[in-house]
């Protein structure tokens, strides 16, 4: 009998052929344990097996599901117009960044619909649940905690009570029997996972999943977790530390091109219902080379600051920064403002900034970061009442954007007298528009 011996981590599973002091997967030190196997013969009949029922798609009455709602409108629009029965969400974010908190509104809200709630935490106590609920102002009466990590007993509560939602405080946390290894491993919170995915399906019960990430962005466990789940959320923080960034990268039953804008008090999350200038420096001197336009986040419509320095290069080689904005775009645009605009920047470093902390891919951006650079560069200033929207093409001719009206009704509403746009067939009430085809025709009158 041919048996062989394979070195196994207890942390991730992997597998090695010899043993190491550090697993070269996942880089625990002192998991790697000595397992013999046996191959499989040959000659070994198969295990008998009945096939798989066969459904027929066209038998099926089609069952438009009920959403529940939270009542929060910025996470029911996250979440694709609110939380669909019978799905698992994944909501990460770093340490301390309030995923507890806000996972602790949305099971209020969902509770005073008179629908039961779980809440399931392994990380706090059942005293430190209620000190958290008094401070948030929620109705513990809505909701039934549960002090447990054991994915079985969870599991068997909640199919008894059979609530609308079950709150994960986290999956790290918890563990099942089905796996031979720590609670938070690897295989541990897959194992989970699987259990709580096919309770949802099978009850139709939502489940909500708490992920850590570390400070790095990493996240080690849920992130094998996003292609089971059906939505994955992240909160998120700029800068400033003021607000907090609700945005889905994936999500079975709405648009990932949502954000919910959170401001972070003593009392919880309080939802900023026009957000559309909070990403606005609110000072009213001018500075040169700053120039404001608007992006589009999902269906909504925000005015953004762009900062440039042009400095004289001190060094050979001129830099190149961007905070905020994607660095080659900005390459390509300093090109395009060489050769097409003739603005020397050989010997001048520019240093690109979008106020806010905004992490920004969007080519309306293109004539304000433009504009930005020659303003910096002539050290002239612009009216903070004027708006710039439009991409730049390698020509150097300007683009119309998408969504162009709706950018022009924002920046009406908050006050807005001038905007420089694309030469294109769009009207403006009280607006005034200067139309332009190239971008040397702008930097000719500046």
């Amino acid at each position: 009998m041919n048996i062989k011996s394979l070195y196994v981590c207890s942390n991730c599973d992997a597998q090695s052929s010899k043993w190491n002091g550090r697993c070269l997967e996942c880089g625990a030190w002192g998991t790697l344990q000595m397992q013999t196997i046996e191959p499989k013969k040959a000659g070994k009949e198969k295990l008998s097996v009945s096939p798989a029922p066969i459904v027929n798609l066209n038998n099926l009455d089609e069952k438009n599901e009920n959403r529940i709602k939270t009542n929060i409108s910025e996470v029911d629009r996250v979440l694709g117009d609110g939380v669909m029965p019978g799905s698992l969400i994944l909501l990460s974010g770093e340490p301390g960044i309030g995923k507890s908190t806000i996972v602790a509104q949305i099971a209020d809200a969902i509770g005073k619909n008179n629908a039961p709630v779980i809440y399931a935490s392994g990380e706090e106590s059942a005293g430190q649940i209620k000190s958290r609920f008094n401070r948030l102002k929620c109705d513990s009466n809505n909701i039934q905690f549960i002090s447990e990590t054991n994915v079985e007993k969870i599991m068997a509560t909640a199919e008894e009570i059979k609530p609308s939602l079950l709150v994960i405080d986290s999956i790290q946390t918890v563990y099942t029997h089905s796996v031979d290894s720590e609670a938070g491993s690897l295989s541990q919170i897959r194992a989970s996972a699987v259990n709580f995915l096919e309770m949802a399906k099978q009850k139709n019960i939502a489940v909500i999943l708490v992920g850590h990430v570390t400070k790095d962005g990493i996240i080690a466990g849920p992130k094998s977790l996003e292609h089971i789940v059906d939505t994955v959320i992240y909160l998120e923080t700029e800068s400033r530390q003021e607000f907090r960034i609700l945005r889905a990268t994936k999500n079975r039953f709405g648009s990932i091109n949502e954000l919910g804008i959170f401001e972070m008090t003593g009392e919880g999350f309080k939802e900023i219902k026009n957000p559309g200038a909070i990403f606005l420096e609110t000072a009213q001197d001018k500075i040169s080379g700053s120039v404001i336009s608007c992006i589009i986040e999902g269906t909504r419509p925000f005015l953004v600051e762009i900062q440039a320095l042009v400095t004289k290069t001190v060094f050979g080689y001129p830099q190149r920064k961007a905070s905020g904005f994607d660095l080659n775009r900005l390459q390509v645009l300093i090109a395009v403002l060489t050769k097409r605009a003739k603005v020397n920047l050989t010997n001048q470093d520019v240093i690109l900034n979008v106020v806010g902390g905004l992490k920004i891919n969007d080519p309306g951006l293109d004539l304000a970061i433009c504009l930005a650079i020659t303003y910096s560069l002539l050290n002239q200033t612009v009216d903070r009442k004027t708006i710039a929207l439009g991409e730049v093409g390698l020509g150097g001719e300007i683009r119309n954007i998408s969504k162009l009206e709706q950018r022009l009704k924002e920046a009406e509403k908050l006050g807005f007298t001038k905007a420089i746009v694309p030469d294109t067939n769009i009207k403006a009430k009280n607006i005034k528009l200067t139309k332009i085809k190239n971008i040397n025709d702008i930097v000719k009158k500046i």
